[in-house]
């Protein structure tokens, strides 16, 4: 037999006839036909299975028993079938920390970015921070011939005064800045008085760029005593001071902040995950949206759902209402926000509403507590990082101004223009060359096969069957395996006509890497711009499972017994009806603002 095709003999697998195939390696064969004709059994069933079960055979006895296993295929024989990877529209994705970002491994390129280039801005100043050496801190030095004084901040330790004052002369060090004065520190007979750390004076000197060695070996000196922290003072401009730290540490506003870790910007690390939400973007809480269903009912007409039929409860509010002068017979909704807050948060002596609730919730170990809390319970943005699903530390790191959040909430299309016109600074240009490369090539992957709508941060679990089988399919080629046999199953569901040709061209690369793929497909310019053809049927169920026609596409068109040859050349075709059923009064659906996932506010 040919080393170039996998061979399948006798398949017999659900329906299939006992058919015979020949499928060429490193091509695009299409599998057609009309539904229940066993295009999914021969795809899935038999080449899938059977690549899958050959590859897990080929593990230790002790791999396989962590690894699923598929049962043989009813099939004679199948030769050269290579290692097979399947995607397709049944995998369920539940967890909700699943997005794009993270199937298509954006999110870890795009941490790896993150902690080589992005530059921190400080949260309190909004200055630039960054780790400072004595030598950029010498290229900061202005004007010539500036007089400066160089100083590090001290701690006092709990010693005597005269212990201190040893220990800094025998170190070298003889001067101290008081205010605008320097003084002589044998002189100095008792620490200054409501000063928290003691100024050492470690050099003074007129900035000249010739002094450059004494200047940086002071500079150090003053870093090393100083535990990472120096002082410049310029007689000259009033005796300002600046601050200069080795760390990433703000020396104007006093904060410190993380190195720029991979796991810092990852949601789904420890490290980086909001504390709040624990990197869920969610919390759960009392909606308040059903404890007061209708607003404008009154305090007295039981606007607050859940004490209406708690009479002791309902009771206490009434007399808070009449101790604290809130109109009780008033909708809800024209009670001033002091007056509403009151009613919910309380005031210390009376709890309100959602005091109420976490009273409950302390005794939800209760069947029937937890069963009633649910039905005022909804899933709310995280109060702490607004869906962001990180700690604020890592949204202090920014590219071109924008943090990692504000990229992941930006669409495929838009993140693709952005990283295109993304030019690193020169120093860090070949370190984020190559994580740029592969961003821009994903990036172009998924606006490829028609998703540039899509949000880098959307779960996976809200897309819909074609969108989740695209991702996955760009995943693939991101990949760059070889030698490998994919198999699709109509990646084209929910595609638009129009988008067809950017689907073919993905499948064309990835089977130009040297990849077999097979596609259970029915759009007509998938199946024209394929290799090979398969046509199943001729009907479906038990008068379907027969090979109807193998071959390229221009005798597809040609063969008389292929139904999807006959609607393909307009042979045959579906006629329009001739009339329309018109719709019966008050018998519609009718939805009004509908706002979920991208919907603007529509009505149908």
């Amino acid at each position: 037999m040919s080393q170039d095709s996998i061979h399948i003999r006798g398949a017999k697998q659900n329906n299939l006839k006992n058919i015979d195939l020949d499928l060429p390696l490193n091509a695009l064969t299409v599998v057609t036909g009309v539904s229940g004709s066993g295009k999914s059994t021969l795809a899935f069933d038999i080449l899938y299975a059977e690549g899958q079960r050959r590859y897990v055979e080929s593990f230790s006895a002790y791999a396989r028993q962590f690894l699923e296993r598929m049962d043989k295929p009813d099939v004679e024989t199948i030769e050269g079938i290579p290692p097979t990877i399947a995607i397709d529209q049944s995998r369920a994705v539940k967890t909700s920390r699943s997005t794009v970002g993270t199937m298509t491994e954006l999110h870890d390129h795009l941490k790896l970015l993150f902690s080589k280039i992005a530059v921190l801005y400080c949260r309190g100043c909004s200055r630039v921070v960054e780790k400072d050496t004595p030598q950029t801190v010498f290229k900061k030095l202005s004007p010539e011939g500036a007089p400066l004084v160089l100083t590090f901040p001290f701690a006092v330790p709990p010693l005597s005064w005269e212990e201190v004052k040893a220990g800094l002369l025998q170190a070298g060090f003889h001067r101290l800045l008081q205010g605008q004065n320097i003084l002589n520190l044998e002189e100095v007979q008792e620490p200054p008085k409501g000063e928290r750390d003691l100024e050492v004076v470690v050099d003074r000197f007129t900035y000249q760029a010739e002094a450059r060695k004494r200047i940086t070996d002071s500079l150090e000196q003053a870093f090393h005593f100083g535990k990472g922290k120096l002082h410049l003072y310029f007689p000259g401009e009033n005796w300002r001071c600046e601050p200069f730290s080795d760390r990433l540490h703000c020396p104007h506003c006093d904060i410190s902040y993380y190195d720029p870790v991979p796991n810092l910007f990852s949601f789904n690390s420890p490290l980086g995950a909001c504390e709040t939400c624990r990197g869920f973007g969610r919390v759960i809480d009392i909606d308040m949206d059903l404890v007061i269903p209708d607003p404008s009912k009154s305090l007295s007409e039981g606007a607050i759902k859940p004490w209406v039929t708690k009479p002791r409860r309902f009771q206490r509010l009434m007399e808070f209402c009449e101790r604290k002068r809130i109109p009780e017979k008033k909708p809800f909704m024209e009670l001033s926000e002091k007056q509403k807050k009151l009613i919910l948060e309380g005031d210390g002596e009376y709890k309100g509403v959602r005091g109420w609730f976490r009273r409950l919730e302390r005794k939800s170990y209760r069947m029937h507590v937890r069963v009633f809390l649910s039905r005022y319970r909804t899933y709310l943005l995280c109060p702490q990082c607004q869906g962001t699903r990180l700690k604020p530390a890592a949204l202090d790191f920014r590219i071109e101004g924008k943090n990692v959040a504000e990229i992941n909430a930006m669409s495929v299309g838009e993140a693709h223009d952005f990283f295109e016109e993304l030019k690193p600074p020169a120093p860090m240009d070949k370190v984020a060359s190559l994580i740029l490369d592969e961003i821009r090539r994903r990036l172009g992957y998924l606006a490829g096969v028609g998703l540039e709508y899509l949000t880098l941060d959307r779960q996976s679990r809200t897309l819909s069957g074609g969108e989740l089988e695209r991702v996955d399919l760009t995943t693939a080629i991101g990949s760059s395996l070889v030698n490998t046999l994919y198999v699709l199953d109509e990646p084209s569901i929910g595609l638009h006509p129009r988008d067809s040709h950017r689907l073919v061209e993905i499948l064309h690369r990835l089977r130009s890497n040297k990849n077999t793929v097979v596609v259970v497909e029915h759009d007509p310019e998938i199946i024209k711009e394929s290799d090979f053809i398969i046509d199943l049927g001729p009907k479906a169920g038990e008068e379907g499972g027969r090979v109807v026609f193998a071959g390229p596409y221009e005798d597809l068109l040609k063969n008389r017994d292929s139904l999807t040859a006959a609607y393909l050349t307009q042979r045959k075709a579906i006629p329009f009806p001739s009339s329309h059923r018109r719709p019966i009064a008050r018998r519609t659906i009718k939805v009004f603002g509908a706002k979920a996932n991208n919907l603007k506010s529509i009505d149908v």
